[in-house]
């Protein structure tokens, strides 16, 4: 895990969405950010005290959360 101490989890913030830590700017939404083609320093530009490490920190708790996606097909 590359993100403790920089994602949290608090049901009072963005209805329990994962977030950057001391913000209410969601890992969903620097990951769409990112997808959009915004580059880091933009983002830490416009999103003041956002850094490169919580951004690399969406990014490595994206990754965790897709490992634990598993597919599940029909035998239809």
């Amino acid at each position: 895990m590359a993100y403790p101490g920089r994602i949290a989890l608090d049901p009072a913030v963005l209805g329990g969405k994962p977030h950057i830590r001391g913000t209410r700017i969601s890992v969903e939404f620097v990951i769409g950010l990112m997808a959009d083609g915004w580059a880091e320093a933009d983002i830490v530009r416009e999103y003041q005290g956002v850094s490169p490490e919580d951004l690399r920190a969406c990014l490595a708790y994206a990754r965790d959360v897709l490992k634990l996606e598993t597919i599940h097909t029909s035998a239809a």
